[in-house]
């Protein structure tokens, strides 16, 4: 391997284990290469930087992040609560499934999975514990929940990946309906599983006057993600445009209609947006600087010639990626292996015949799952801040929760329909 290759990979690596920012471990890594490699010149790193960052695609995130935190602070979550206990308390494990129904909702307004634990966990977690519900499991629903929050769209992290390898933005937002719904079904049968089994108790009755009061008190943020989408499928605006729509939507509904938030409250959540947005633009310049130099080093065709060595299905290909996938999410956020390992594994997947779209769907699914496990899972890490217990206690509690999310993550990278049954309805 040449020596640029090395100090390019090596470099990442020993930054990484060193405990440096993934941000500046990326950038250290490319200005190492860089000086190693004499037909390049340290401006291409900046015209990289630049390039990588100047996109209209991108533009879509500030604006979902900042839609997101309107919607968390706005009063929506605790109405899309009261008509998800409304329409399912009454089951066995209600509340339970209540939750995760929550954050599948708010799933669909927030389009970040730390947003929906943080806001749908902080009202559900006392209220099962109140109810009965062991701690440790009261806090892990409010964790496994917040997974669906990067598969359901809209979804950050779906237009980071669709940035930076190239598919169909629109195309990938759409693919994670079907996925997510089903997985958030599953994850409620389990619930509903335990809660029969260790006698959990039940909510209050199904009253049809009370289910029609609480949608109405819920309606404007049901009706947000039938907007945003909507606007999608008939191709009204581009998924850029529809989170800009989404800021103006949050804001009208709860300043006007709500009045739930303020002048004050909304200038907070626009510093705090402004933040968060900064730190991933530098992520997205450095690693925009990475995917060029792993592609003029030709990585991905020499991935793809020592996969195909050995590895001469894509079944067996598919399974190798959802254990890497699983071992990765578990030590870094979904955005920055995307923008690492995006680049070398999607043209590797096509290689094998495997749909791009459908390909993204997988990452980004088994890639949520790494935000409920040991050591460094976020989801997990708030649900022990709102709950004030112990990682290993929550990280028990989730067991159960994660096999239910492997064995969707298998399901869907052997079965397409689940990924591209509505992109190809719409032609995308």
């Amino acid at each position: 391997m040449d020596l640029p290759v090395l100090a390019l990979f090596g470099t990442l690596f020993i930054a990484l284990i060193l405990g440096v920012p993934i941000i500046w471990s990326l950038a250290l890594s490319c200005v190492a290469s860089v000086a190693l490699n004499p037909n390049l010149t340290y401006v291409i790193i900046a015209q990289r930087m630049f390039a990588g960052a100047d996109s209209f695609s991108l533009l879509a995130v500030p604006a979902f992040m900042l839609a997101g935190d309107i919607m968390s602070n706005g009063g929506l979550s605790k109405r899309l609560i009261d008509f998800a206990d409304s329409l399912i308390g009454w089951i066995a494990g209600g509340v339970s499934i209540v939750a995760v129904s929550a954050c599948a909702f708010f799933a669909a307004i927030s389009g970040s999975s730390v947003a929906t634990t943080a806001a749908i966990g902080g009202i559900m977690y006392p209220e099962m514990v109140k109810r009965g519900y062991p701690k440790d499991y009261s806090a892990a629903v409010q964790a496994i929940g917040g997974t669906l929050g990067v598969v359901i769209p809209p979804s950050i992290v779906f237009v980071i990946y669709g940035t930076i390898t190239g598919v169909s933005i629109s195309a990938l937002l759409m693919s994670g309906i079907i996925p997510g719904l089903f997985c958030g079904l599953l994850l409620a049968v389990y619930c509903y599983v335990v809660a029969k089994r260790k006698n959990f108790p039940k909510g209050s009755d199904f009253k049809v006057p009370n289910v029609m009061y609480t949608f109405k008190r819920a309606f404007w943020a049901l009706m947000m993600p039938v907007i945003i989408l909507g606007g999608i499928y008939a191709a009204i605006f581009t998924p850029t445009e529809a989170a800009v729509v989404s800021v103006f939507y949050g804001i009208v509904v709860c300043m006007f209609i709500y009045r739930d938030l303020d002048i004050k409250g909304l200038w907070k959540i626009a510093q705090n947006t402004a933040i968060v947005t900064a730190n991933l633009m530098g992520l997205v310049a450095s690693a925009s600087v990475f995917a060029y130099l792993v592609a003029i080093y030709n990585i991905p065709v020499r991935v793809t010639e020592w996969f195909m060595g050995f590895c001469d299905t894509w079944i067996l290909f598919m399974i190798i990626i959802n254990i890497i996938m699983i071992i990765a999410g578990m030590f870094l956020d979904n955005g920055s292996i995307i923008l690492i390992l995006g680049p070398i594994l999607a043209p590797l997947a096509v290689s094998y015949g495997i749909d791009p779209i459908q390909f993204g769907l997988v990452v980004v699914f088994i890639l949520s799952m790494g935000q409920c496990t040991p050591p460094f899972g976020t989801c997990m890490f708030v649900a022990s801040g709102i709950s004030g217990r112990p990682v290993f206690g929550i990280a028990k509690a989730l067991f159960g929760f994660i096999l239910v999310e492997i064995f969707c993550g298998l399901l869907f990278s052997f079965v397409p329909w689940f990924s591209l049954f509505i992109p190809e309805m719409l032609g995308m």
